[in-house]
């Protein structure tokens, strides 16, 4: 079975661009020559990997778990060149929202004074692997549960869970609040990459929810004063905001953050990092 890596930048081309012909466009190819890659693609792999209709492209259960691993297949590849052409190695570390929150500026200089060989690079990504089944990490910081089927992980620290909210909010004079006073409020969270569920409320007892898929909105909406938010102590420290304060949540369980890699494809420096991530988090 041969597959050329100009197969599988066709499969991601037409995905992301969402068309044959956008992706044609993209790659510098002609439709023809866009249609013909592909099909020699799934001939090589015997599946086929995308829906066709008249109107839009999408992937097929294979496609999208052949879609995950051509995309590392291409990082690994871009990054190869690039480490055979400066002979400069990089350990990309992903992240959705806060980082490492206050840890994060050590971190960065822990590794440099500890790994200088290797060039520390961290990539937002806002998605449930924080770039990692995209291809645009080597490891990735996440605030929720992984797919024990899919990745491997390990908990490097916990954090306290804040409730975020506007200046003027009757609450910010408060010194905490607890769940149940959040329940009567409106509650907008991140549900790709998030850490906050419904599932920290009872079920007959519920806040109101709406949803944001970027933090800078999240922040935005929270400062008008309509809703509320839950977030990790990273974030007071990542993303300071005019307009918008942070209460403890007193009987909220912790955040456990967890580094994460492929199960299949352990990164040889996920253990060092696991280790100094660790060791910040414990002092």
């Amino acid at each position: 079975m041969d597959v050329e890596l100009r197969q599988l930048r066709c499969l991601v081309a037409i995905v992301e661009a969402g068309t044959f012909t956008d992706a044609a466009a993209e790659l510098g190819l002609s439709q023809a020559q866009v249609s013909r890659t592909l099909a020699g693609l799934e001939n090589a792999l015997g599946v086929r990997l995308l829906r066709r209709t008249s109107r839009q492209v999408s992937p097929t259960a294979a496609g999208t778990r052949i879609l995950a691993r051509a995309r590392r297949v291409l990082a690994e590849a871009e990054e190869l060149v690039r480490e055979a052409t400066t002979g400069d190695a990089v350990l990309r570390v992903g992240y959705a929202w806060s980082a490492l929150g206050r840890h994060t500026v050590a971190f960065q200089r822990w590794w440099a004074q500890q790994r200088p060989e290797v060039r520390l690079q961290l990539v937002r990504t806002n998605s449930a692997t924080a770039g990692l089944a995209e291809g645009a990490c080597d490891v990735a910081v996440v605030r929720s549960e992984p797919d024990r089927r899919r990745f491997s992980s390990a908990v490097v620290g916990l954090e306290r869970r804040y409730c975020a909210m506007a200046t003027d909010d009757p609450w910010a004079r408060r010194r905490f609040v607890r769940l149940a006073d959040i329940a009567e409020r409106t509650v907008l969270i991140d549900r790709r990459a998030g850490s906050t569920t419904p599932q920290l409320w009872p079920q007959d007892h519920q806040p109101d929810f709406e949803y944001t898929a970027d933090v800078d909105d999240w922040l935005t909406a929270v400062s008008s004063g309509r809703v509320v938010g839950i977030t990790s102590e990273a974030t007071l420290t990542q993303y300071r905001r005019s307009g918008v304060v942070f209460r403890p949540v007193r009987d909220a369980p912790p955040i456990p953050v967890h580094l994460i890699w492929w199960r299949d494809e352990r990164h040889p420096h996920a253990g060092k990092v696991v280790d100094l991530l660790t060791d910040l988090y414990r002092r």
